[in-house]
């Protein structure tokens, strides 16, 4: 898999905490962007599963607890 280059602004006091966080666990090189991924990977994980539960949100639990067991039990 490539990378990307991204070029972000962040207030200097995120910057600081950030370094400070990382400086306190022995920093790395590539530490600050491993950090910003796996951030923008949760908080994306998180928008799906809103917009998910606002998708369900008008279908009885009944009708998607019976949907989960028959997509598990095809497996």
């Amino acid at each position: 898999m490539s990378n990307v280059r991204w070029s972000i602004v962040v207030p200097e006091e995120t910057d600081r905490a950030l370094r400070s966080y990382l400086g306190r666990r022995g920093t790395k090189k590539g530490d600050i962007s491993r950090f910003v991924e796996e951030a923008v990977q949760a908080r994306l994980f998180e928008l799906t599963v809103e917009d998910v539960k606002k998708g369900n949100r008008g279908i009885p639990q009944e009708d998607i607890l019976a949907a989960i067991d028959e997509a598990v039990a095809a497996d």
